[in-house]
């Protein structure tokens, strides 16, 4: 019997790339491959891209670069380019790049195995397209293997909101959601094999409006009271969220739900509503506040999570500042900041732009006083009892990594326990990124 082939995939980006790259590596392996660690040993090398950050394209052509010489030693060796920088660039790839095989993009990478059967024949595969048939369906049939307990479920892609600084709706798509019954399914699926805690994903996941199975759409809120009766899964989180999606039916679920964990990820962006306005965010900063004031008043112990950009087009001084009040008066446990960077094609690339120096020392401010508020939050955490689900062994004999329900890593010296073991644990610690506990029983959502 001949060794089966091996393949390569670098992940870059999003959770919802997570999600794509384990679905291309089950699509692959019907078709014969295993994965591997290493692009040395590799019979398919596959890039899955994104182009939200900086100058993300010429990142991986950089990236490719590096691979030629392989590609020299090994002519059979194929390689691939998925995801949004493959969707935004297309043929241009293979212009730039003649090494490179396949380009698919996010909507198409359930066809690979028909793509790669081309490139083996010595013909280029290229598919950009968003096809009718559903990608998730034609995947649900290949080789599953054991999870660890935690995995992301994509519900919803595409985006129909348009912010002018992202090119998400260009590379993605429209909005679209998966059918309740199909997402069941696979949620069923994952806790038969080993999954505790699965982690809805979309780009705008609050939007999710899926057919749900009595026919009508269902909403984010009624798909996670339906999750939370399947017996196995211990913890349901979401993201990413838009403020504008959030309805007092998903608000209230923060309060009831019993599964569905006190952590939130709400992007504002900008603290200052004429810079709101000119991302084409339809909301203000007072709004998104007064959300955030109700989601609390909901769940008091809730943590929130937001992204920021600073730097962009126009942004004064005093809308910088209006930024940093929001900070200050939210009180953020994580935050994602980042320096505005221009997108081709979409409406914030044409505008008059900031210097570099500015956005490198405001981001420095603004990542100052986020990384006061997430360590006193942090911090805090000492003394208190939190539940950690156990994922992995630590760096020491005999140690054990999980996640609270806070999404804060939590260590502890504990030899007896597995991962996918739930535990209650008091926090005795507080680290530069991490939380270390004691175990004081087992058990606790």
């Amino acid at each position: 019997m001949a060794d089966p082939k091996k393949l390569f995939i670098k992940t870059y980006g999003c959770q919802m790339n997570v999600y794509d790259s384990e679905r291309m590596a089950e699509a692959m392996g019907g078709a014969g491959y295993v994965e591997t660690q290493s692009p040395d040993d590799a019979d398919m090398i596959l890039l899955n891209t994104c182009h939200i950050r900086e100058k993300a394209a010429e990142k991986v052509y950089s990236e490719l670069g590096r691979f030629r010489s392989l590609k020299d030693e090994k002519p059979d060796l194929k390689i691939g380019v998925a995801g949004c920088v493959a969707q935004a660039e297309g043929e241009e790839i293979m212009r730039r790049q003649p090494l490179v095989d396949m380009v698919v993009g996010p909507q198409s990478y359930h066809r690979l195995p028909q793509m790669e059967a081309k490139a083996r024949e010595g013909k280029k595969a290229l598919d950009t397209d968003f096809p009718l048939d559903d990608k998730f369906e034609t995947l649900k049939n290949r080789p599953k293997a054991k999870r660890g307990p935690t995995a992301f479920l994509t519900v919803q892609e595409g985006c129909d909101k348009f912010c002018a600084f992202c090119v998400v709706p260009y590379t993605r798509g429209a909005e679209v959601s998966r059918p309740a019954t199909r997402i069941l399914d696979e949620a069923r699926d994952l806790v038969e094999r080993g999954v505790r805690e699965i982690t809805l994903l979309g780009q705008n996941v609050n939007a999710y409006h899926g057919e749900g199975p009595d026919g009508n759409d269902w909403s984010l809120a009624r798909l996670v009271w339906a999750l939370n009766d399947i017996d196995g899964l211990e913890r349901i989180r979401f993201t990413t969220s838009h403020p504008n999606d959030m309805d007092d039916e998903l608000i209230a679920a923060h309060g009831t739900c019993e599964k569905l964990m006190p952590y939130l990820h709400l992007p504002v962006q900008s603290g200052s509503d004429r810079i709101l306005k000119r991302m084409n965010r339809k909301h203000t900063a007072e709004e998104y506040i007064r959300l955030i004031e109700r989601i609390r008043e909901a769940r008091p112990d809730i943590l929130m999570s937001g992204d920021f950009i600073v730097g962009f087009p126009e942004e004064t001084e005093a809308d910088f500042q209006a930024t940093m009040d929001l900070i200050e008066e939210v009180k953020y446990g994580y935050a994602f900041s980042f320096k505005y960077s221009t997108r081709p094609g979409t409406p914030a690339a044409e505008r008059a732009q900031l210097d570099e120096d500015v956005k490198s020392e405001r981001l420095y401010r603004l990542q100052e006083r986020i990384t006061h508020h997430q360590r006193a939050i942090q911090d805090a955490m000492v003394g208190r009892e939190v539940s950690v689900l156990f994922e992995k062994p630590g760096r020491l004999d005999g140690q054990m990594v999980g996640k609270s329900e806070y999404l804060h890593a939590v260590h502890v010296a504990e030899s007896g326990l597995n991962p996918g073991d739930l535990a209650r644990v008091r926090i005795i610690e507080s680290g530069s990124n991490s939380l270390s506990g004691q175990v004081i029983g087992q058990g606790g959502s």
